[in-house]
């Protein structure tokens, strides 16, 4: 699956049109539709807003197995009912939360 792909799988399973994505980004629809559509490559910047507010790494964007792909997916964290306003306190969590998984892996490496 291409990396356009997957940026569209996500923001589907999390329940958002493009035009909501894009207004958060500040971008426009059409280069959000480029981007999913694989017409035009995403920026480094937009992937690693995308992967917090998906709730997802940046290197999930990159994965080519497809069981993986399918777990990712299915493993985002995701939120009903969205409104407007909500999208920055997602991301914020999201952030927060893919953080501390971070740091609980690291954690469990310096015990071993």
């Amino acid at each position: 699956m291409a990396i356009g792909e997957l940026i569209a799988s996500y923001r589907e399973k999390n329940g958002l049109s493009q035009q909501k994505v894009a207004d958060y980004l500040n971008i426009k629809r059409e280069s959000l539709s480029y981007y999913e559509n694989n017409e035009r490559e995403a920026p480094l910047d937009v992937l690693e807003r995308l992967a917090d507010l998906y709730g997802a790494d940046l290197t999930d964007f990159f994965e080519t197995d497809p069981q993986l792909i399918q777990n990712n997916i299915a493993f985002a964290f995701r939120a009903e009912e969205i409104q407007d306003g909500d999208l920055p306190h997602l991301e914020s969590f999201r952030k927060v939360v893919k953080n501390y998984f971070k740091i609980c892996k690291l954690e469990e490496k310096n015990v071993s």
